[in-house]
């Protein structure tokens, strides 16, 4: 499907579109309790990052948005409402489930005539027309992107950007970790999978954000920079506990996963069980920090 520079009818009207295969580590997509997992994860980057564009000069610029990878659509869902000036907001994403969900969450917060959820398969085509988004967002994308992916994407974030328009990517610098030895086992299982599966460029640690300026220059990106946030959970702080369910979630769900790319220890459950002990310890502290690379499309 094309969208029309002039045309402004909601393609959510015509009928829904075949869902494309996906490189998503979580296969199954009715898996409920992956999708809370990402709706909840939404929620803690909306919420900790100092606002939805906090690195951007005056926001309200920003007319055409598209979020690719949107998932339950969280990110572009809370733009709008920030934003009233923002008239199209389009999400995409290869599952029809998650965007299920993110259409009812669109339609509970009052924004879904101007927020549009897409079936689309970026990593074959953004079906959209050149010089057409004001910005371009990606967020937390290695866990679909493998590193062979990054070249074709980008191209396709530079067409349909419009000339001056900012291309911006979001991605953890390093795997949410804490002082539990028992979450640590599991973040480097992880890791070692993700290389594995062709997910990250390294194996010591995720570390796709000390990639993400170069990429930026290489595929013509102008006046690239980066913004990076550190956070921390500790018992009295927000989002503390959001934090744990996040990491109890994660090691159930990706677990299929990891077996697919790794010889899992045989106490793995017991780990993940003495982990959950940890993380739920008064005294535990997470930490996670999460980098946003942008630059500006060339004037053509």
């Amino acid at each position: 499907m094309q969208v029309d520079k002039e045309d402004t009818t909601m393609s959510s009207q015509l009928p829904p579109r075949p869902e494309h295969s996906s490189t998503y580590p979580v296969q199954d997509r009715s898996n409920e309790e992956e999708m809370q997992r990402l709706h909840l994860q939404d929620q803690m980057a909306n919420r900790s990052m100092d606002g939805l564009l906090a690195e951007q000069e005056h926001p309200e610029r920003f007319h055409n948005i598209l979020d690719v990878g949107c998932g339950t659509g969280g990110w572009l869902i809370e733009l709008a409402k920030a934003y009233p000036t923002m008239n199209k907001l389009i999400g995409v994403d290869v599952s029809n489930k998650m965007l299920d969900f993110a259409r009812e969450q669109a339609r509970a917060a009052g924004v879904a005539e101007r927020v549009e959820f897409l079936v689309m398969d970026a990593l074959r085509m953004l079906e959209f027309p050149n010089d057409f988004f004001d910005l371009v967002n990606q967020r937390s994308a290695m866990s679909w992107l493998r590193t062979w992916d990054w070249p074709k994407l980008l191209q396709e974030y530079t067409r349909v950007g419009r000339p001056q328009g900012v291309i911006r990517l979001t991605e953890i610098e390093t795997f949410p970790t804490g002082n539990s030895p028992a979450l640590q086992q599991l973040n480097e299982l992880m890791m070692q999978a993700m290389y594995q599966s062709g997910h990250l460029f390294h194996t010591s640690d995720s570390k796709i954000t000390s990639e993400l300026p170069g990429l930026l220059s290489r595929y013509g990106l102008q006046n690239v920079q980066t913004r990076a946030y550190p956070l921390e959970y500790r018992d009295g702080t927000e989002g503390r506990q959001s934090f744990i369910e996040d990491g109890q979630r994660l090691f159930r769900t990706f677990k299929p996963f990891l077996q697919k790319w790794m010889c899992l220890p045989d106490d793995y459950d017991e780990i993940y069980q003495r982990m959950v002990r940890e993380m739920n310890d008064p005294g535990f502290v997470g930490t996670i920090v999460m980098l946003t690379a942008w630059g500006t499309v060339l004037q053509q």
